[in-house]
């Protein structure tokens, strides 16, 4: 294939590509709109929009240069370049200069295309940690901890594996983000909502747990099959060339290894949770299908598609055991996402040692850096906000709901606000701020 039509599809590739994963912040908008009260799902939107934004600056001015340039070989990290942009020989060929073309074509792909590709998958690691706060989480606190996570921790750990950093020089296989993007989500989640706290009257002092069902179950189905679809993005464009019939090829199994993995995903976590949960459980079988997709994330080029069934099978089967082992430790996870992708994220990572590749060491190594880091400044970024401006919102808020106390607009304002039973407390109990 001429270089020049390589360079085409290449670019073409991260920017479709990218298009799909950034449609996935949709779905988890959707996702999270629809698991809250109806009171909350207006602040749930403005979150959602709010953290692709800041996602985008962030990347933009400090994030990506991190993350991608400059990163030496076994290295930490990049440089801190402050913003980025297309470079001299893309800039003059956009100004009309033909002669450059030579030179441009011979980088593989646009530069700028890498980075929308790149950026759209550090919105997604933020948005794992909305939903898991929702309905509690002050909307500042919230904003101000999506800028670090986006700046700096996510692309530190960026830059130790895709960077080219030591993790990567070790060995440490993530094909699509199993752990860079989806556990780095999830251990910050876990640090938010140790500090931010259970919502309100969601756990009894006799250990009974507050059922509370999504608001709009179509809504939340709907932002998983939009999620899915996301995903065949984030993991297809994973392979970042697209400029050749093994690439084709490439890309073509990671496609129907993902679709398959999230299928057994869903199947093995509605067999689970009759057993696990008590009942057959839509949100298990929902939150399968993300499992499933995040466990294929780390080793989707699989060229046999059983091990992908197996794969997604076991993701299924560990989210909606980690459903269940969250409510019994009091941890409140509004949509599910720390068994999910914190749960999926951990055994995707392990997985690639089965057909795909992976060393169990080198693996296991990553898996312990990556949480230990980003747990370990998760909790302390959390802390620091929660001391400086505090996190969380006051029980008046949280009984009427923020969309009304904090925005003045209600996404259903034809219905009347009400404040929700509680289970009774244990008054003796620590409190978090706000109650």
């Amino acid at each position: 294939m001429a270089e020049e039509t390589q360079f085409i599809l290449n670019s073409f590739a991260f920017l479709f590509w990218g298009v799909l994963v950034m449609w996935m912040c949709a779905g988890f908008t959707m996702l999270e709109a629809g698991s809250v009260k109806t009171k909350n799902a207006s602040v749930v939107c403005l979150k959602n929009i709010g953290l692709y934004a800041i996602a985008g600056i962030a990347f933009y001015l400090v994030g990506y240069s991190i993350m991608h340039v400059g990163v030496e070989a076994g290295g930490w990290f990049g440089s801190f370049r402050f913003g980025i942009s297309a470079t001299s020989a893309e800039q003059a060929l956009a100004q009309g200069d033909a002669a450059r073309a030579a030179a441009v074509v011979r980088t593989g792909h646009a530069s700028m295309s890498h980075w929308f590709f790149q950026m759209v998958f550090v919105a997604s690691t933020a948005s794992i940690v909305s939903g898991t706060l929702a309905e509690r989480v002050r909307l500042q606190a919230f904003f101000v901890f999506v800028a670090v996570l986006t700046a700096v921790i996510y692309p530190l750990v960026g830059a130790w594996t895709w960077g080219g950093g030591w993790l990567g020089e070790l060995g440490f296989r993530d094909y699509a983000g199993a752990t860079v993007v989806h556990s780095t989500g999830g251990w910050a989640a876990l640090a938010g909502v140790l500090v931010v706290g259970a919502r309100r009257g969601k756990f009894g002092v006799d250990g009974s747990v507050l059922a509370t069902p999504p608001s709009n179950v179509p809504a939340v189905t709907l932002g998983v099959f939009i999620i899915w679809l996301g995903f065949l993005g984030f993991n297809a464009g994973s392979r970042l060339s697209l400029s050749g019939a093994a690439d084709a090829v490439a890309v073509s199994l990671v496609v129907i290894n993902t679709n398959l993995a999230s299928a057994t995903g869903v199947l093995a976590a509605l067999a689970l949770s009759r057993y696990v949960l008590g009942r057959v459980d839509l949100r298990a079988g929902l939150n399968g299908a993300i499992s499933g997709l995040v466990s294929i994330a780390a080793g989707p080029e699989l060229v046999v598609p059983m091990w992908a069934c197996l794969i997604g099978a076991v993701g299924g089967a560990i989210c909606t055991f980690g459903m269940r082992l969250l409510e019994r430790l009091r941890i409140d996870d509004e949509v599910g996402a720390i068994p999910a992708h914190l749960g999926g994220g951990v055994w995707g990572s392990l997985a690639v040692c089965i057909a795909a590749g992976g060393h169990p060491g080198v693996q296991t190594a990553g898996i312990g850096a990556v949480a230990i880091f980003v747990f370990s400044t998760s909790l302390g970024v959390w802390w620091l906000i929660d001391k400086v401006m505090g996190t969380r919102i006051s029980a008046h808020v949280e009984a009427l709901g923020q969309d009304a106390t904090e925005l003045g607009i209600e996404s259903f304002p034809e219905f009347i606000l009400a404040p929700e039973p509680e289970l009774p407390t244990d008054a003796a109990a620590p409190l978090r701020k706000g109650h």
